[in-house]
């Protein structure tokens, strides 16, 4: 019988009461917000990328205890993995590192890992930018 409440793991509990790496990042190198318009969960995702790597990941969010556990666990997830394995990454793997979820909350794990997706897309694009500009340049002398 359905009770109609939800039950976390003790790791969600616990990243949802002391949740990791939230906050901003000074001059960060990739910044995305997104949002899940049918709960009205929304995150804003920072990183920094050193040696082609995770460096920090940190986010703010506003969002239900799933929401908020799962960014978290996004986090720790991501930091140290490369550009590649980053953007490799899915909710499948979010909800592994939770331990499981619960199925009615699984869309809130997708949105730590599309913003970390975004964040690191804008950074690579940027990268790119300047890539080419420094190219123009050396042309131009």
């Amino acid at each position: 019988m359905d009770t109609g409440y939800i039950h976390y793991n003790e790791k969600m509990i616990d990243h949802f009461m002391n949740p990791r790496n939230v906050g901003e990042i000074e001059d960060p190198h990739g910044v995305a917000t997104v949002g899940d318009p049918t709960c009205g969960d929304f995150l804003r995702a920072a990183i920094r990328v050193e040696d082609g790597r995770i460096h920090d990941f940190k986010f703010l969010t506003q969002g239900c205890p799933a929401a908020i556990a799962t960014s978290s666990i996004a986090t720790e997830v991501a930091i140290g993995k490369t550009l590649e394995e980053a953007l490799q990454l899915n909710d499948n793997d979010v909800i592994i590192a939770a331990g499981g979820i619960p199925a009615r909350k699984a869309h809130c794990s997708l949105l730590a890992i599309r913003a970390l997706h975004e964040a690191i897309r804008q950074y690579l694009a940027r990268s790119d930018k300047k890539e080419r500009e420094g190219h123009e340049a050396a042309n131009d002398r």
